[in-house]
Parts: C-alpha cells; sequence; structure tokens
C-alpha cells in the first residue's frame, strides 16, 4: 500500500462509519464505461458536494490490493450484473493533486514533482520491471502492464483542477500541467495502459479557444451533468431520509442547504452543510470554511456592463438570463459578465436552470454569504437596505404606510444608480431587495396565479411562524389605492385558498414625475369554515376540491412553484393551468401520459411525468409543508385521498 499506488480503502471505509448516503450507482456507470469510448471522464463540481468521497469509493471497489465486499454489501451496486465483475480487479493509481500543491508550492515546477514522485513509487512497487532512465509517467505505465500486471490501470485524478485554481504559478506552469495531462491520457499508447480515467475537480476541463484541453474526456458539470446529475449532492429523497433518521426538522434543512438544479434533478442540497447542521442539531452557513469567499467578493465587485445591477437583482430573488458556452473554465480567466455568473455555477454560489438560461441564488446559506460580499465590496446603500428590511417588514405588518413608503423611498433613491424604474416590473424588483429580510420567515412567490389574474409579490408565512400572510400588488404612475381594489376585485387572497388567518393587503405606487412611492396597508382575516362555522356564507372560502373532488388549481399552484423553483413564471402557469385541467378527469396517470403525448407538449411533457412521478415528493413535501400542527395550511382529507390515489396508479 502506498501513496499513489493502489492506496486500499481504508478512505472509504472511514466513510461508511459516519452518516453515509449510498451513491454507489455512480460505480455502475463508471463500470458501464471501462475499455470503450467513454472510459476518460471528468466530474466538476462545487466544493463539498462529495466529490472526493466518490473518488474514495471508486478506488476501495477497483484496487486488487484489498478486499471491499464488505463496505458494499448494503448498498445499491451489490445489486448490478458488474459489481462482481469488477471489485477489486485493478491496479489503482490515485492522485490527489492538492497534495503536489501543499508540498511543492514553491518549488517554481510543480509538473515535475508530480510526474517524479509517482516514478519513484513505482519503481519500488515494481522492482521487476525494467524502467528506463528517461521514461515518463506513461512509458512507465505501459512497461509495467506489459510486464508484471495481468489487467490495465484505473486512475483516478481527485482535484485535477486544483493546480490552476489554487497555485501562485505562472501561466506557463499551468500549461505545463495540461501537457502532462495530454501526455497521459491522449498519447498513442494511453487505451493499452488505462481501462477507464477518473477526474474530478471544481472547474471542467481548461478551453483553449472553444475546444477542450483534453476533448477525448467526457465531461459531466455543474451545467450539464448527464447521467450523473443525482450522483454528488443530496436529493431530496435523501434528505428526508436522513432528517427522519435523526430527528431533525427537514423544513429548515430545505430553506438553508437545497435550491440547486442540477440537470433534470431540480432539488439538490449541499450534503456537507446537510451533514454538519443534522450533526449539530444547528443550520448556519458552513460555505465559509470552503475558502472561495474571497473569490465570490472579487467577481461581483469586477466592472463588467450590467453585473452591479444583475448582481442586486439576484439578491431581490430575481433570476438573470446567462450564457454559459465562452467560459474558458479557468477562473484566472474572466472576460464578461457572463464568466462570472458561470464561474459562480460552477463554483456552487448560484444555481442554473439549463432550460431557460437563467441562473439564481439557490438558499438561505448562499444568500448570507453574498450579504457578506456585498459587505465587502463597499455597496453600503445595497448593504444598508439589507439590514433596514427587517424594519420595513414590521412596519408593513404594523399598517404603518406611510414609514413603509419613506423607507421604500431611500432605497430607491439610495439605489437609483443601480436599478432604473421602467415599469411594475423594475418596482417589482426593488420592493423584492427591500423586502429582503423576509425570505427568513416567508416563501416569496412572484406573479403568483389568482382565479383572475397574477399576485404581484406574495408572502407565506413558513411553518410555525406565527405571522400574517402579505399580498403585494405594485402600481406605476397610478394610485396605491387602485392597488388596493385590484387586489380585491380580482380576488387575489383565493390564491391563498389553504390558508387561514389574518393577511395584510399591502398596495404600493410610484411616480415618476414626483419620484415618490404611495402606500395603502389593509388587514383582512380569513376564517377556516371548519373552525367557525358561525361566519357567513358570503365571507367563507370553499374549496374547490370540495366542489369537484379533485385538488383545486391554487393546492396544483403551490405545488408547482415547489416542484420547479427554477422554472420561468409563463412554465408555471401553463403547468398549472394542463395539470388542473387533466386532474378533473378520471383518467390515470399513465392516461394522461398517453394525451401528453398525442398532443405534443414536448417540453411540459417532461415536467408533468416527472411531477406526477414524484411519489416521495408528494407525501413528504406537500404534506410537510401544506398540512401543519396550527394548520394554517389545510390539505383537505379529499385532496390528500386523490393524491394518494394517482401515487398508487403511478405505483403499478
Amino acid at each position: 500500500m502506498g501513496l499513489y499506488i493502489n492506496i486500499g480503502n481504508d478512505g472509504f471505509r472511514a466513510a461508511r462509519n459516519g452518516e453515509y448516503v449510498d451513491k454507489s450507482a455512480l460505480i455502475e456507470f463508471v463500470n458501464n464505461s471501462l475499455n470503450s469510448e467513454r472510459q476518460f471522464m471528468c466530474v466538476s463540481r462545487a466544493r463539498r458536494f462529495g466529490k472526493s468521497m466518490a473518488a474514495k469509493m471508486l478506488n476501495a471497489y477497483y484496487d486488487h490490493s484489498c478486499q471491499s465486499a464488505e463496505l458494499f454489501q448494503d448498498l445499491k451496486i451489490t445489486k448490478s450484473l458488474s459489481f462482481q465483475q469488477h471489485l477489486n480487479k485493478y491496479p489503482v493509481l490515485y492522485v490527489d493533486m492538492t497534495n503536489f500543491i501543499t508540498r511543492y508550492r514553491n518549488s517554481g515546477d510543480v509538473v515535475k514533482h508530480i510526474q517524479a514522485d509517482i516514478l519513484t513509487e513505482l519503481k519500488e512497487a515494481y522492482p521487476n520491471v525494467k524502467l528506463g532512465l528517461k521514461d515518463d509517467l506513461l512509458s512507465a505505465l505501459y512497461a509495467i502492464v506489459q510486464q508484471a500486471e495481468p489487467s490495465k490501470f484505473i486512475m483516478i485524478v481527485d482535484e485535477w483542477d486544483a493546480l490552476l485554481r489554487e497555485s501562485d504559478s505562472s501561466q506557463s506552469v499551468g500549461e505545463n500541467y495540461v501537457d502532462f495531462l495530454r501526455l497521459l491520457f491522449k498519447s498513442g499508447n494511453s487505451l493499452s495502459v488505462f481501462a477507464g480515467v477518473y477526474m474530478t475537480g471544481i472547474l471542467p476541463i481548461k478551453k483553449y479557444k472553444t475546444q477542450s484541453a483534453l476533448n477525448n474526456f467526457e465531461e459531466y458539470t455543474m451545467i450539464s451533468p448527464g447521467e450523473m446529475a443525482a450522483c454528488f449532492g443530496f436529493t431530496d429523497e435523501e434528505v428526508s431520509a436522513l432528517c427522519a433518521h435523526n430527528g431533525v426538522d427537514k423544513e429548515q434543512i430545505k430553506i438553508w442547504y437545497d435550491g440547486y438544479r442540477i440537470g433534470g434533478q431540480e432539488s439538490i442540497y449541499n450534503p456537507l452543510s446537510v451533514i454538519r447542521a443534522i450533526r449539530r442539531r444547528y443550520c448556519e452557513s458552513y460555505w465559509s470554511n470552503t475558502g472561495t469567499y474571497e473569490t465570490l467578493s472579487n467577481y461581483i465587485k469586477m466592472n463588467y456592463e450590467g453585473l452591479k445591477d444583475d448582481v442586486i437583482k439576484l439578491l431581490a430573488g430575481e433570476k438573470c438570463i446567462v450564457n454559459t458556452k465562452n467560459f474558458q473554465n479557468d477562473i484566472n480567466v474572466i472576460n464578461s459578465k457572463n464568466d462570472v455568473f458561470t464561474a459562480l455555477i460552477h463554483l456552487g454560489y448560484l444555481s442554473y436552470n439549463r432550460d431557460t438560461n437563467e441562473c439564481y441564488i439557490p438558499n438561505k446559506e448562499i444568500y448570507l454569504e453574498f450579504e457578506n460580499a456585498v459587505e465587502d465590496t463597499g455597496w453600503a446603500v445595497v448593504s444598508d437596505a439589507l439590514k433596514q428590511s427587517e424594519l420595513l417588514l414590521q412596519w408593513t405588518i404594523n399598517g404603518e404606510a406611510d414609514r413603509v413608503a419613506e423607507a421604500i423611498d431611500r432605497i430607491h433613491s439610495d439605489n437609483t444608480s443601480i436599478l432604473q424604474y421602467n415599469n411594475e416590473n423594475s418596482l417589482a424588483c426593488v420592493l423584492a431587495l427591500a423586502f429582503y429580510a423576509a425570505k427568513n420567515k416567508y416563501v416569496t412567490i412572484r406573479e403568483l396565479p389568482t382565479g383572475k389574474g397574477f399576485a404581484d409579490l406574495v408572502l407565506v408565512p413558513r411553518r410555525d411562524v406565527n405571522l400574517p400572510a402579505l399580498v403585494l400588488e405594485l402600481k406605476y404612475n397610478n394610485k396605491a389605492e387602485t392597488a388596493i381594489n385590484q387586489i380585491k376585485d380580482k380576488h387575489y387572497t383565493d390564491s391563498l385558498s389553504d390558508y387561514f388567518g389574518d393577511i395584510v393587503l399591502v398596495g404600493i405606487n410610484y411616480n415618476k414625475r414626483t419620484k415618490r412611492h404611495q402606500c395603502e396597508i389593509e388587514r383582512i382575516t380569513k376564517i377556516s369554515p371548519a373552525v367557525d362555522k358561525s361566519v357567513p356564507s358570503s365571507n367563507k372560502k370553499v374549496s374547490p376540491v370540495q366542489e369537484t373532488n379533485v385538488p383545486s388549481s391554487d393546492m396544483v399552484a403551490l405545488v408547482v412553484n415547489q416542484c420547479f423553483p427554477g422554472a420561468t413564471t409563463t412554465r408555471k402557469n401553463k403547468l398549472t393551468t394542463v395539470i388542473s385541467e387533466l386532474l378533473k378527469t378520471d383518467l390515470s396517470t399513465s392516461e394522461m401520459m398517453l394525451l401528453l403525448n398525442e398532443k405534443n407538449r414536448t417540453r411540459l411533457r417532461k415536467d408533468i411525468i416527472n411531477l406526477l412521478q414524484e411519489r416521495d415528493w408528494i407525501t413528504k413535501t406537500v404534506l410537510d409543508n401544506l398540512t401543519t400542527p396550527n394548520q394554517k395550511y389545510k390539505l383537505t382529507e379529499t385532496a390528500w385521498q386523490q393524491i394518494k390515489q394517482y401515487c398508487s396508479e403511478t405505483n403499478k
């Protein structure tokens, strides 16, 4: 057992002795790639997303110097036909590039030391193999395969990009490193030496112009994860199981660490933070220990056109369009706002929806990192607005309309150079920034569909938060009173058909001529018919579920908002409409899918099928979030039976 050759299974054994989530499906994928045109692969994910854990698992599985069957006996991979075929059958070369940076950072030629150290160990491990004095690493491995090993090598490179990211080396050293990798993996003998190569890091393989430096590698990234979308990070189902096993409130874990959309996986959690929060029984930002805070701060204060505006929009909960195609996969080569956002996606500071090409801040943990970075940039007026938002929220709940208007005036005035008002949508962005603190206590929904239109902003209290709901309507060059009347006339509070309690109606208007805001605030109370039967029928809200025996469209809208947080408003509305209409029929789930195929709703079909098939999401997330101890969100028995019926049909 050495430092690089056949290092054994101790690393994975230590992982199995702790809180372990089964990610062994990755092994079957790698098995199917061995000795094929896909045998060279590179997986890039943000820090603390389980990359090194996966590398240790692969090493334990393939390394022929140890016996690892017991470590996998209760994992999914044992059900695969390929499990026994490749278990502990290969010589494995395992290299963690961060070790070389630590050891040789100031040596002037890290690449030379990488090759020399590995060659030294190879000579010790294979003393009977004749190696030339000037043999490079590939030549030495080729001689070993020809003379001593019955099978080709598996090579695992952890943190492959560390030299490019973290060293203080010159550009020439980076180029030497890439040339070293090319010689090792793209030479004539590479296929004769390696049965498979698995590299992992934060960044995809560096591009030169538009081509990858190692174009024979299959890449699986934060932006384009392919079949490996669920192999890194924790899925919603996995977090539900962890929380149930440890008696931890999943809702808080979700608020803090969920929100990454990776390929077809629309709910991925930061695994390190989840484990730490469960272990310590406390949610906070564990991101600051990853060492990338300085990078975030440096990036967002770069002087690229539109960057500052979009960072503020992201803080306000907005999504921003990003073109990820031109990024050179090098955090030291940033040429535009798009490069900044693409780098932040790979680093894990932003989530990315590949269907809409939009990026957004995924969760509370990352929001806090952005807050810290904004404060460090010197954007004092933005930082102050974030700090004052808690006070603004309290004034709104208390009905202090004049104070609310004055506070929004200040926020707008201070940030005029960043956010220009052009219409009600621009006003909505400033309002979202102004109510930034509400994220801790409310679920904020932009343009929630209602019976006769769209409520601009709806803030629904989170579970166990004893605060009223808020419905905000925004006007531009109109009247605040008109906004309040629109909330009432168009029954915007109907969007909260499953919520009973106080609702604060907020009408806000911006007068372009005076550059001032006006605010009107009213409070109403929705009383559950089940709680107070003495309320006149005109004040009761009867759920459509009880009238039609199917979940209401408002219920579907809430489900869609939760299940597809990265979708555009237009797409969510289409999903809500189509699903609501389908649920009114007597069709089975399979019949619904056939109908969707016949109508050729290509993009919608995929999302609807996902929604219908997500049985665990329905049973856990819907029930957890819409049924609470104080019955603020009430899922009727009829609706629940209907959902269970669809679950049962899908399961069959």
